[in-house]
């Protein structure tokens, strides 16, 4: 069980797909994966529409070696985003900050764990671009 305490990393994803997948279709795939289900707390369509994924309390599966001390957002797509998205991206990640004030934003690729590339763009630019 994640404590607010405990979070420390608020962690952007991409979904790395050229194809529409929902937070259920997200859901099955990681179910094969032999998971508990979706490993993301949110999941952000093209239309913007922001869908839940696993509840805040519950430990997600979205990046080695940070899931105990982190929440995880997906973006749908793999490197061209729609406004829309963005917009929803920050509307999720100011909510997450009034409750985890002291956790950074990061994207997966500057967790340390993985040679991804994910989310394929700068956040910490992007972040400076939206004046968070």
């Amino acid at each position: 069980m994640l404590l607010e305490k405990d979070i420390k990393f608020l962690i952007i994803h991409c979904s790395d797909t050229n194809n529409s997948l929902t937070a259920r279709d997200i859901h099955k795939m990681h179910l094969k994966f032999g998971w508990d289900g979706i490993g993301y707390h949110k999941i952000i369509q093209k239309s913007g529409k922001i869908e839940n994924g696993r509840p805040e309390y519950w430990i997600g599966a979205h990046v080695k070696g940070k899931n105990t001390s982190s929440l995880g957002v997906c973006l749908i797509g793999r490197n061209k985003f729609t406004s829309k998205q963005y917009k929803s991206l920050e509307k999720v990640l100011k909510k997450w900050k009034l409750s985890y004030p002291e956790a950074n934003i990061i994207g997966h690729c500057d967790t340390g764990n993985t040679k991804k590339t994910c989310p394929n763009f700068d956040v910490a630019t992007w972040l400076k671009s939206v004046k968070f």
